[in-house]
């Protein structure tokens, strides 16, 4: 069992973590017509669209209540309740997703009777529009965190009376919030190549994919439909990927009675090879060719690939789910997890980590226990670290901010993770020491002591 130990100091320096709203928002951006509302001031807002800018480099319809010093003091409820009319009145969002923020969880107010009491008093002016609320102060947890509240507040929306008739060839994905466009878009073409109907919540690949609408539109568009969200007790099976998608899928089996399996790693063989079965099993259809070529592709590439990965010491920092995914990948190809430095140490998921140890940190932490390693493996703000300790950096993660495509690089089943090896391995291949004529010659220190004195040959 790997040890999870935190390091504790007075403030973060270099901050690892996003915070708990914004992986909330993130969710919310993968229902169509949605609005993502902070409650809070504007400055908590600003700070997360501008990483969702720099990230997605998309439009993000992202609001506030825009809490001021009154307010603050007072209560925010007539902020909320203003927010809130307006949004609806302006942008006419299917949904819109509450989420809190430390100003107003450090008050401690009843958001829950305060959204409750506004839906009744304004039900008129609210119709047709859903309200999902979560707590998510920005002083606990991480994205990770925010991400999961989120998505077990829409599996929420799913009604919990008689169940409906089963839909036998319909699944419900919830994928974990380290998967990106082209990984979401890859799970949907799979299941489908089966034969099945996915509704995958939440669904970034239709919302967060580079399209530009030929009007504009001010909620998401793409995404889960709320219609689609609804239906989800209908479904014959649910597939959670990431440990942390495990609660969202106990609630909807506890609304619904839809049995699930959790996937906590879809980037190595034996885990995909699982995966392909479930669908081929749910389906009763055997797996398609194009699926046993890819994962011929990724039997190549790792015999292709190993060589370049032995002995390698790779230190990563990455949120719980995200850090396992990664270090079980390089693990299995032979490399050293010398380091792993993690946002948060609420996960189950940290002690199955292949790692003496993870540390709940910062990337100032990380920087000063990668000193010697191979590899750096985080996300954007990790460029700083990696140019003084004179190591490669591997972006992953969110933000990256100084590449462009990353939302359509693929991650997972047999075609991801064959493209994160062939990605490693050129890193690897890219900073091979230079050798000389010089280096290379083995008789070119013979005759000298250890002191640098020439010996006597004696032949």
């Amino acid at each position: 069992m790997t040890k999870v130990t935190s390091i504790q100091k007075a403030a973060a320096v270099n901050p690892l973590k996003s915070s708990q709203p914004l992986g909330a928002a993130l969710a919310f951006l993968g229902v169509d017509a949605a609005m993502p509302l902070f409650h809070g001031s504007q400055g908590c807002t600003s700070f997360a669209l501008v990483l969702f800018v720099r990230h997605f480099k998309e439009t993000i319809p992202l609001q506030t209540t825009a809490m001021d010093e009154v307010a603050t003091v007072l209560g925010g409820a007539d902020n909320l309740e203003e927010a809130l009319i307006n949004l609806k009145n302006r942008t006419k969002p299917k949904l819109i997703g509450v989420c809190t923020t430390a100003l107003v969880e450090t008050r401690g107010e009843d958001f829950a009777g305060e959204l409750a009491n506004i839906k009744r008093k304004r039900a008129d002016e609210l119709a047709g529009t859903d309200i999902v609320l979560v707590h998510t102060p920005d002083f606990d947890g991480a994205i990770e965190e925010g991400w999961t509240k989120a998505v077990t507040a829409l599996v929420g929306l799913v009604p919990g009376e008689a169940p409906k008739r089963v839909i036998p060839n319909r699944i419900n994905i919830l994928p974990g919030w380290h998967l990106t466009v082209a990984d979401i878009e890859l799970l949907r073409e799979t299941a489908e190549a089966f034969g099945l109907e996915a509704i995958i919540t939440p669904d970034i690949s239709g919302a967060l994919d580079g399209t530009v609408p030929d009007r504009w539109i001010p909620t998401t568009y793409g995404g889960t439909s709320v219609e689609a969200i609804r239906d989800m007790g209908r479904s014959v099976h649910t597939i959670a990927i990431g440990e942390h998608m495990r609660v969202p899928a106990r609630r909807l089996e506890e609304i619904a009675g839809v049995p699930f399996t959790v996937f906590e790693t879809l980037s190595a063989l034996k885990s995909i090879d699982r995966f392909i079965a479930l669908l081929a099993e749910i389906s009763g259809r055997p797996v398609p060719a194009k699926i046993r070529r890819r994962r011929s592709q990724l039997q190549d590439a790792l015999l292709d690939g190993h060589f370049h990965f032995g002995g390698k010491r790779i230190a990563i920092a990455a949120e719980p789910d995200h850090l396992y995914t990664l270090a079980t990948f390089f693990a299995g190809l032979g490399a050293e997890i010398a380091v792993a430095v993690t946002t948060t140490g609420h996960s189950a998921i940290l002690e199955k980590v292949p790692a003496a140890e993870v540390k709940v940190g910062d990337l100032m932490d990380f920087e000063d226990l990668a000193a010697g390693c191979d590899l750096l493996v985080t996300h954007s703000h990790g460029r700083q670290a990696a140019e003084r300790l004179g190591i490669p950096l591997m972006r992953v993660g969110f933000p990256i901010f100084d590449r462009l495509g990353t939302q359509h690089k693929r991650t997972v089943l047999y075609e991801g993770t064959r493209d994160l090896i062939f990605e490693a391995a050129n890193i690897f291949q890219a900073n091979l020491p230079t050798h000389t004529p010089e280096s290379l010659n083995p008789f070119r220190h013979r005759g000298e002591n250890h002191d640098g004195d020439t010996q006597t040959a004696h032949h």
